[in-house]
């Protein structure tokens, strides 16, 4: 049943696309945008915090009510400046969000994994409940603690090369939702920055 509900939703999807007629959103553009990036020494290590910004479409916002999962990557990486050839990668780090309504308890659920986030793996992911969906989004956009590298690994410069992305991942919705969006603007939340950032000592 869940499965006919899935393929049902997904084909309505597909239909407005081929009439030409997009889904409705709540914003002009759902293009994300970093508000802060932080890079901060602590005793076991070099870590990324970062704020991004996004106003979540009404289309997504319907599959979600249905039930559908949606998913969330960020990606980030530290390099080594080399005056004479191209900086040297030292460091990287992925996470994985995973945001889904739970009917029964009518509250928002979010699984967060440093690898894809699979039905059968929720049990190696990081879970909170919400009470609502903007306060489940505010922690998606919270991005805190990504770990990039050993503290051996920087050197002594005063900024350092980082390389940051956050992204709306349609590739693990279900294989009918990913034919539906395709192409769809509402789908297209991503936002990419490299910056040189001052290494901050955390207290």
């Amino acid at each position: 049943m869940r499965r006919r509900r899935i393929v049902a939703l997904a084909a309505l999807l597909v239909i407005g696309t081929l009439a030409g007629v997009p889904t409705p959103a709540l914003a002009d553009s759902p293009q994300a945008s970093i508000t802060q990036m932080r890079l901060e020494e602590a005793d076991d290590g070099i870590y990324l915090t970062a704020q991004v910004q996004f106003e979540l479409p009404l289309g997504v916002g319907e599959v979600l009510d249905k039930g559908i999962a949606i998913y969330f990557v960020v990606d980030a990486e530290l390099y080594r400046e080399r005056w004479y050839w191209a900086d040297r990668k030292v460091g990287s780090a992925t996470r994985h969000m995973r945001l889904a309504y739970q009917p029964l308890s009518r509250r928002w659920r979010l699984n967060v994994s440093s690898v894809p986030i699979a039905n059968a793996g929720l049990g190696v992911s990081l879970n909170q409940n919400f009470d609502s969906l903007p306060e489940a989004l505010d922690a998606i956009k919270r991005v805190g603690r990504l770990r990039l590298a050993d503290r051996s690994e920087v050197g002594d410069e005063a900024t350092q090369p980082v390389q940051f992305s956050f992204r709306l991942d349609t590739t693990q919705l279900p294989r009918p939702f990913q034919i539906g969006v395709a192409g769809q603007a509402d789908w297209n939340i991503v936002v990419e920055r490299s910056a040189r950032l001052a290494l901050e000592k955390l207290k």
